[in-house]
């Protein structure tokens, strides 16, 4: 029998993740450093809002764009936070996940051969998106030199006569790098000189440390050219909801929705009413979240640079991304024979990219004493290998 399976689909590598949670779940013992989910329970009101929707029978399906309470309260979110604005009826589409929402955006702009920038390493799903949209991914490698920053000066000299979009993801999954102000506007000026779009991906935007988050969108010139996207599985610890949202200008958000009537209709009626919630009540259970993620990354850093494992300081997101040069190892021998021998979960830095070789993500959305254990374990490993 021939294949069915499309060229396209069968081009893409499976994703670098889930071999060792794969590998992982079949073993006993394991400390997962591995998954990147908040290990923390959704906020008790958050809960409460969900049940309170089933048992009130919202169990049909909202507008395609979501429903307008959850969007204006998105809009608000947005202006108090960043100063930016967006107009609730035409300017916000709810999705599931923001992994729905990238799809849209690439599909809603892409036509086939059309170029996006994706600075790496990145999350596993960036390239692959792109290409499942017919889009032709162009890798930038990011440096630990330059704190795994992309500036300016790469965006440009990537660019195309069949350049589309600049992807960016920052507070960045794996290495925990944040965007300086000055180098955003400096990207965003090449972008006005190119006259492309950015796909901005925001979802660690409430978990930073030391530092502050710039909302693209928010930089002068910006919002036009910007495709915003957010939602509430990191900060608010609501993954299982499956609930994002994207923020444009009104061509391209219309485009995006026409694609999500056809292959989701909306986004679940009960994680919406959540979401509401989230957004009026949550800054408290927020801001307590962070503070813990903020002690476990000083605990996870700190431990690594001991261990011999020269680690960047992450300042956003819950990832720390040291390198493992120093082992004799390259990062997929490292991570391999780590989970064997130690039973400790980590992820090879190539499996988000250029500029990931020699590196392992390391995720401290784990408990504190499951951290401490870890290192202890690496430590071993660390000292036997030499």
């Amino acid at each position: 029998m021939r294949s069915f399976i499309s060229n396209r689909v069968q081009q893409i590598p499976p994703s670098g993740i889930r071999r060792f949670f794969d590998i992982a779940a079949s073993m006993d013992n394991v400390i997962s450093l591995g998954i990147g989910e908040p290990d923390f329970v959704t906020p008790k009101t958050v809960l409460d809002a969900g049940l309170a929707s089933l048992k009130n029978g919202r169990t049909h399906y909202t507008s395609n764009s979501g429903t307008m309470e959850l969007r204006t309260a998105v809009s608000k979110h947005l202006q108090r936070l960043y100063n930016v604005e967006y107009d609730p009826a035409m300017e916000i589409l709810i999705t599931v996940g923001v992994s729905e929402a990238m799809y849209l955006a690439m599909i809603a702009i892409l036509n086939t051969g059309d170029e996006v920038i994706v600075p790496q390493p990145c999350f596993v799903s960036y390239a692959a998106t792109v290409s499942l949209a017919s889009g032709i991914p162009v890798p930038i490698a990011t440096r630990v030199e330059n704190n795994f920053q992309v500036t300016a000066q790469e965006v440009e000299a990537a660019i195309t006569r069949r350049t589309k979009a600049l992807l960016i993801g920052y507070p960045n999954n794996p290495t925990g790098a944040v965007l300086e102000r000055e180098t955003l506007e400096e990207i965003a000026r090449v972008v006005e000189r190119h006259d492309i779009l950015v796909i901005s991906d925001e979802i660690y935007d409430r978990l930073v440390y030391d530092t502050h988050h710039v909302c693209f969108s928010s930089l002068p010139g910006m919002r036009e050219r910007t495709i915003l996207l957010g939602g509430f599985s990191k900060a608010y610890a609501m993954t299982g909801w499956r609930l994002g949202y994207a923020a444009a200008p009104i061509e391209i958000l219309e485009a995006m929705n026409k694609v999500h009537q056809y292959t989701i209709m909306s986004a679940p009626t009960t994680a919406q009413d959540a979401a509401i919630v989230a957004l009026r009540d949550g800054e408290e259970a927020v801001e307590e979240m962070r503070q813990r993620y903020d002690r476990r990354r000083r605990l996870i850093v700190d431990g690594m640079n001991s261990i011999g494992l020269k680690c960047f300081e992450p300042k956003g997101a819950f990832y720390a991304f040291p390198s493992v040069r120093g082992s004799g190892m390259d990062d997929a021998e490292f991570a391999e024979r780590l989970l064997t021998e130690e039973q400790v979960a980590v992820i090879p830095g190539r499996a988000f990219g250029i500029g990931g070789a020699g590196y392992v993500r390391c995720s401290y959305a784990t408990a504190y004493e499951k951290i401490e254990q870890a290192l202890e374990r690496i430590a071993d490993f660390v000292r036997r290998h030499g």
